[in-house]
């Protein structure tokens, strides 16, 4: 085995202990509603949870589901996990509890914790994963119905209880051993689960946290983008944590342009995080113009920035937004805009520490002006996806990774986005499979067939949108607007609401090759 893999490095005593033990344990660590908690505080809640997590018969390298809201229960919960060699998975706690159960019974989780304001979610949860036995609310356990025989449910203060007394020494990991899984959909619309080490925290820190934000202990971070995302956990914890620097977390989701506003405003945050879609709903608020006068830079990702998103942020607000492109393969931003290297409407260039490729569809490196796929590599980048070798070996080339992205570069190497070389849809930061919104509605009696597509609003942000052939005998004049509503009450059942059409169009036909298949750029353009 080589020399390095015997080095000690586990992420969170790394992103916690490491700042108690250089004596700067009263520094403030995190913001969260009425809460203010320092290092010391913070490692404190860790190792309780880490404790407790071992309490209940949790070992190195099983996974433990996370539903969780931004929320001192997910630092506790995500490090707690990580320090004692588990590996917490990060879901989004705002999918339906059908949605979260797959990814538990894919992850083979025992143990699950959520937030009480998503307790509704858990029997379908544990419908779905029959092995979870025992379910952790942030709240109380009378709050929560499990709907299983077999899995219990515990309240925080509980099981904070059943560990005191156990040993929350950290698990001897190394930068290889297993860390944390992320979730992704990719290109195929089904759950993923991309697969991350210990180290791979500390290379994104050392790289887009360090050289293209500058990342010091008196920053301090507050992002929109949530932390179970690669980027709003970055964000939120693992960069400001790396520095020894502060955050302010907020559970509330979706939040809203006048409670980001309250938080700015009362906790003047010095880095900034959002979307694009966000930015563009605080362009169209009634914010004061001095919101952000704390804020030395703005960070978006998730979907390409609007250069006139930028520019009316820029000229409103007074702040620079520095876009980027990441995936939660790499964990974070490999390609960026920054201070030194800006140009609106482009994704900037490589972060320093990763390389990228425009190639053809036979891997030839493209020229400078010529479309092609985006390829990338770096130290971050997952070990694969969980039991898809399939798609691992359709995505990954050696260390290079396929991003499935089109882009073009310039010849200064600043890098535009094009779309995706598949039909994928990235709205809000989440990928949208047209063919599962388009089987929902279907679904619907007055429906004979159904495609969705993107089309960009008036600033520039991609929306899913519906062309519906209605079922034969429907009346298109009388009954346009009542279909509409109908299948916007359907997708509200069974769909998370990134995926929602925002409009739908009744048409005769759709646009078809002779072998059947839609010409999705048809209706596009």
């Amino acid at each position: 085995m080589p020399e390095e893999f015997h080095e000690p490095f586990n992420a969170a005593t790394w992103l916690v202990d490491r700042h108690v033990e250089a004596g700067d344990g009263d520094r403030l660590a995190v913001v969260t509603g009425d809460r203010a908690l320092t290092y010391a505080e913070v490692a404190d809640e860790v190792a309780a949870a880490a404790a407790s997590l071992r309490a209940i018969g949790v070992g190195p390298e099983q996974r433990i589901a996370l539903a969780l809201l931004d929320s001192m229960e997910f630092v506790a919960a995500f490090l707690g996990a990580m320090r004692i060699g588990a590996v917490p998975v990060a879901m989004n706690p705002l999918l339906p509890g059908r949605d979260l159960g797959v990814i538990a019974a894919d992850a083979r989780a025992r143990v699950a914790v959520v937030s009480a304001p998503m307790a509704d979610r858990v029997p379908d949860l544990c419908a779905g994963a029959p092995e979870v036995t025992t379910v952790v609310s942030t709240g109380s356990a009378d709050q929560v119905e499990t709907g299983s025989p077999s899995a219990r449910a515990v309240g925080w203060a509980d099981f904070l209880a059943d560990g005191q007394g156990v040993d929350a020494w950290p698990y001897p990991t190394w930068a290889e051993s297993p860390g944390f899984w992320l979730c992704t959909s990719g290109s195929t619309g089904q759950p993923k689960l991309a697969v991350h080490r210990h180290g791979d925290i500390r290379v994104t820190c050392e790289t887009y946290a360090d050289h293209v934000l500058g990342l010091t202990a008196e920053d301090r971070c507050f992002s929109v983008g949530p932390m179970f995302h690669a980027y709003g956990l970055g964000n939120s914890l693992t960069f400001p944590f790396a520095a020894g620097a502060s955050t302010v977390l907020e559970p509330t989701r979706p939040p809203t342009p006048a409670l980001v506003a309250e938080l700015v405003t009362t906790h003047r945050p010095t880095l900034f995080f959002c979307i694009p879609t966000f930015y563009a709903a605080l362009n169209g608020s009634e914010l004061a113009d001095d919101t952000f006068a704390s804020v030395r830079l703005a960070a978006s990702a998730a979907e390409p920035l609007p250069a006139e998103t930028y520019q009316r942020f820029l000229d409103r607000f007074g702040v620079t937004i520095l876009d980027g492109i990441g995936s939660t393969e790499l964990l974070h931003i490999y390609l960026s805009n920054s201070p030194s290297a800006l140009r609106p409407g482009t994704s900037g260039v490589p972060v320093p520490g990763y390389e990228v490729r425009v190639v053809d569809d036979d891997g030839n490196e493209q020229s400078p002006g010529e479309p092609g796929q985006l390829l990338v590599t770096g130290d971050s980048m997952t070990t694969g996806y969980w039991c898809r070798t399939a798609t691992n070996r359709a995505t990954f080339d050696g260390p290079w990774m396929r991003t499935g992205d089109l882009y073009v570069a310039d010849d200064d190497g600043f890098h535009t986005y094009l779309g995706r070389v598949d039909d994928m849809l990235r709205v809000g930061g989440e990928w949208v499979s047209p063919a599962e919104v388009e089987a929902t509605l279907i679904e619907h009696e007055q429906v004979l067939e159904a495609a969705v597509v993107g089309e960009r609003d008036g600033e520039g942000i991609l929306r899913p949108v519906a062309y519906v052939i209605p079922a034969d005998g429907f009346d298109r004049e009388a009954g346009g607007e009542a279909l509409a509503e109908a299948l916007t009450g359907l997708c509200r059942e069974r769909l998370a609401g990134f995926k929602r059409p925002r409009r739908y169009e009744l048409v005769a036909d759709l646009p078809k090759t002779a072998t059947g298949k839609i010409q999705r750029f048809k209706l596009r353009s």
